[in-house]
């Protein structure tokens, strides 16, 4: 297993968001999330992705138990295995499609000659080779999300959390960035775990979970 999650609990104030969750992830694998407004999808996200920490229960990636890492040994170990995309881009203005795309790989201190060859590689792959050098506001918001995908992948991660990432699109390029998942996961075999409204990518995964009252139901 990829990813290992038991009996996580995360309140706010007397709120009870995630009330005992059990959730598994295999290499390879892509599972969707789902639920209603509120019902704790997000939440559930951040901190399987690192970016918050439960109350209680136990995490492990990659067989590490994250639970046990400082805040500076998490920043490192969720910039060396794990990818993110969001609604909204993230991209900043004022650089290239490039060098957005290189900054996880520059704040991990790789080699610039090396994350840049990825970043050309992944360009290539998603088909934006052309748009290397636009700034975000040149790039339509298709070619905008890729370039957040390309930018998740470009420390290799273990694992990629995607957080409603067709809910700022049309539905062409929704439907491209479905399909571009699983190209991704079939040429590179990439895990994604989803959090989505978007029943076709829902459906599209190998798992569906959904989240009802802060635990997953049957």
């Amino acid at each position: 297993m990829i990813l290992e999650g038991y009996q996580i609990t995360k309140s706010y104030g007397d709120l009870k968001v995630l009330k005992g969750i059990d959730i598994s992830i295999e290499k390879g694998e892509i599972v969707s999330i789902v639920g209603a407004s509120g019902a704790g999808k997000s939440t559930l996200l951040h901190i399987l992705g690192t970016l918050d920490r439960a109350d209680s229960g136990k995490l492990t990636i990659k067989g590490k138990n994250v639970n046990n890492l400082s805040s500076s040994q998490m920043a490192r170990f969720r910039n060396k295995n794990i990818g993110f995309v969001f609604q909204f881009h993230n991209l900043l203005p004022e650089f290239s499609a490039l060098e957005n795309i290189c900054i996880p790989g520059y704040i991990g201190k790789r080699k610039p000659a090396e994350v840049e060859a990825k970043a050309v590689e992944l360009l290539e792959i998603l088909g934006m080779a052309d748009r290397r050098n636009n700034k975000p506001s040149e790039l339509s918001g298709g070619e905008q999300q890729r370039a957040s995908v390309a930018r998740a992948l470009i420390n290799d991660p273990e694992i990629v959390f995607a957080d409603e990432p067709s809910g700022n699109l049309d539905s062409r390029n929704a439907h491209e960035l479905h399909e571009l998942f699983l190209k991704l996961r079939k040429e590179l075999n990439q895990t994604f775990v989803i959090v989505t409204h978007n029943e076709h990518l829902a459906q599209l995964a190998d798992r569906i979970l959904e989240i009802k009252d802060g635990i997953f139901v049957k």
